[in-house]
């Protein structure tokens, strides 16, 4: 595994101020090779993941929840399929938040994300989370300040909640650039194939981009906790994206102490006619 993606190396301290603006969206920081020189590296990451995920689902004490954050095509989409592609389904659940419905409306906002975290054994990949609830909620205005300030503590006691009864949590923002985006969506509108992922909507967030790009920063520094902690990963070369998550994953993974179960004791003995 490249010494750069070091879990130490990619992650960012508890309550230090993080500007995006000193983290290059083009960049690839600790890998100095290009997308061929990559691609064993990822293929590679595949298979161990694939192996990982099997003997996670087997051992059934712990679980991984990964949480992929960013902005409208930074390719949070691609990560799921890119990243997660060998492994087993059966153990792995992907779970999106688009607007909350009248029912969840009417309950506390972690409401309908409590539901959806891993059980043991399993991989969640959270494409798009709880997050929203500061994200768009404050630049859109959809609530008063107090109200989404207060969920800056709530989100953290949440996930030390989960960490403390099992769950390993990992969250990625995924950092690409104002023009990357504007790429992105052309070639989206040009696809007869990728045309139904964009939406007129999409439009307005990008009009409010220095907005969203500072309550980003906000959640990065009030929310990457020793326990849960935040990944920048430079986003607009795709396939850096997936070594760098695919590398941080796998690591993640290796430190559990996972192994597989006996199995019912005297197996060995039995004969099958």
């Amino acid at each position: 595994m490249p010494r750069a993606f070091r879990l130490d190396a990619r992650r960012l301290q508890a309550g230090r101020k993080t500007r995006l603006a000193e983290h290059k969206p083009r960049s690839t920081p600790g890998f100095r090779g290009d997308k061929a020189a990559a691609k064993p590296l990822i293929d590679g990451l595949s298979r161990k993941l694939e192996t990982l995920q099997e003997l996670l689902y087997a051992d059934g004490r712990h679980r991984l929840l990964v949480v992929l954050q960013g902005p409208d095509a930074s390719g949070k989409d691609g990560v799921v399929r890119h990243v997660f592609e060998g492994v087993n389904p059966s153990g792995v659940r992907v779970a999106s938040f688009k607007a909350p419905t009248e029912e969840e409306l009417a309950r506390d906002f972690l409401w309908r994300v409590h539901g959806r975290v891993p059980r043991n054994g399993e991989i969640v990949l959270f494409n798009r989370s709880h997050y929203e609830d500061v994200l768009v909620v404050r630049v859109r205005k959809l609530a008063p300040k107090p109200v989404w300030e207060r969920r800056f503590d709530q989100i953290n006691d949440f996930e030390r909640l989960l960490v403390e009864s099992g769950t390993t949590i990992l969250k990625f923002f995924l950092h690409i650039s104002r023009e990357e985006q504007g790429e992105r969506f052309r070639e989206r509108i040009a696809d007869p194939k990728k045309r139904w992922k964009f939406r007129r909507g999409d439009l307005e967030d990008r009009a409010l981009w220095p907005q969203y790009q500072r309550a980003y920063q906000d959640v990065l520094r009030r929310t990457s906790t020793s326990w849960a902690p935040w990944y920048v990963i430079p986003a607009d070369r795709e396939w850096y994206r997936n070594l760098a998550i695919g590398s941080i994953v796998v690591e993640t993974l290796e430190k559990l102490d996972l192994a597989y179960p006996p199995g019912e004791p005297g197996l060995q003995s039995i004969e099958i006619d």
